[in-house]
C-alpha cells in the first residue's frame, strides 16, 4: 500500500507534491491542535478544581477549633415546626430570598432547596439551625454555580 502511494506521489507534478505536502502538514497541525488545545483546557480546569478544593479544606481545618468549641453547647428547644424554624433562621441570617421552597416528606423530615445563595451565608443558617436548635441534616448537597461564591444547595433536615 505504501508502494502505491509512493507511485502516486511520484507520478504527481513538483507543483502537486508542494500542495500535497503543505495540505498534509496543515492537517498534521490541525489534529494536533484539535486534540492538544481541548486536552490542555480540561487539565487547567482539573487542576483549578483541585485548588478550589484545596482552599475549601483548608477554611475549614481553620474552623475546626470554633466547631470544636460549639458543640459542647445544649441546643435551644423549639416548639415551632420545622417549617416556621427553617423560615425564620433564613431571615434571621439572610437567605430567605435564596429559598427556593421547602418539601415536608411523611417520615418528619424536609427537604429545603436554596438557590444562589452565598456559601458562607448558607453555612451560617446550617450552623444556626444544627447549633441552636438541634436539627439534624440527614443529607446535603451543595453545588456551585456560574457566580462566583454563590452556590445551590439541598438539605434534608431532621427534627431532633
Amino acid at each position: 500500500m505504501m508502494g502505491a502511494v509512493r507511485a502516486w506521489f511520484e507520478a504527481l507534478s513538483q507543483r502537486e507534491q508542494r500542495t500535497v505536502l503543505l495540505g498534509s502538514a496543515a492537517a498534521v497541525i490541525v489534529l494536533l491542535f484539535g486534540t492538544l488545545l481541548p486536552f490542555e483546557r480540561h487539565v487547567n480546569g482539573a487542576q483549578q478544581r483541585v485548588a478550589t478544593k484545596q482552599a475549601d479544606l483548608a477554611w475549614l481545618e481553620s474552623m475546626r477549633p470554633q466547631i470544636a468549641q460549639l458543640q459542647g453547647t445544649a441546643p435551644i428547644a423549639s416548639h415551632e415546626s420545622m417549617v416556621v424554624l427553617v423560615d425564620r433562621i433564613a431571615r434571621e441570617t439572610g437567605v430567605a430570598r435564596q429559598l427556593a421552597g421547602s418539601q415536608p416528606s411523611g417520615d418528619g423530615s424536609l427537604s429545603v432547596h436554596l438557590e444562589q445563595v452565598p456559601f458562607d451565608a448558607l453555612a451560617g443558617w446550617a450552623g444556626a439551625l444544627v447549633q441552636r436548635y438541634g436539627v439534624h441534616i440527614s443529607s446535603a448537597s451543595v453545588e456551585g454555580s456560574t457566580a462566583a461564591g454563590l452556590v445551590n444547595a439541598t438539605f434534608v433536615l431532621r427534627d431532633h
